[in-house]
């Protein structure tokens, strides 16, 4: 009598897991989508103006995406002693050693959590500026031409007025408050440049 084993099957209160290697090509066609957008926004071949945006915190920001460079996951940093607590320190991305910022700490508020949502944004090349922010969730392109333009204002106990690499403020259709970030700005501020203690 020839038998088999068989997995039991699962029920309704057992989840099934995700596949890591299902998870990083789908992380793989997440990013190779968004860089061909993000190649086809910098030639000028679309009208539309579209932006990535993303969350740091609880606050949602939009970048230009000639000033956005790569995207990885926020994974290994290594601390640099005598640094401001904003700035979390090193890491390795595609070889290059890349600085990593807490925004969010940086504006004087709660420290950005770091979790498995988490990314670290590079600043696109053409800054010069070997940087990246930590990120707590990449929302993907948004047009900022479809949201209503607002008066910057000032959000939890940061100022946005004292804070000239927010240069735009839009609301969505869902009520959802966009603060524009503008990289080149925030990397010609003093405060961010002086990193250490």
């Amino acid at each position: 009598m020839n038998q088999t084993l068989r997995e039991p099957m699962a029920t309704g209160s057992e989840i099934a897991k995700p596949d890591p290697a299902v998870r990083r090509t789908r992380l793989r066609e997440f990013q190779s989508q968004l860089m061909a957008r993000m190649q086809a926004a910098q030639s000028g071949s679309q009208v539309r103006v579209n932006q990535l945006g993303i969350l740091i915190g609880q606050s949602r920001y939009l970048l230009d995406l000639r000033e956005a460079g790569e995207i990885v996951t926020a994974g290994s940093m290594v601390k640099v002693p005598l640094t401001k607590d904003w700035y979390l320190g090193v890491s390795n991305i595609r070889g290059n050693l890349t600085s990593v910022v807490d925004l969010e700490r940086f504006d004087g508020r709660q420290p950005t959590k770091l979790e498995s949502s988490c990314r670290v944004v590079a600043f696109a090349p053409g800054l010069a500026f070997n940087s990246g922010l930590l990120v707590t969730q990449v929302l993907g392109l948004r047009n900022s031409s479809e949201m209503d333009a607002q008066t910057i204002v000032e959000i939890d106990s940061g100022s946005y007025g004292n804070k000239p690499w927010v240069v735009k403020q839009y609301r969505d259709l869902d009520g959802n408050l966009w603060s524009e970030l503008s990289l080149s700005l925030l990397v010609q501020n003093q405060e961010f440049l002086h990193v250490g203690l």
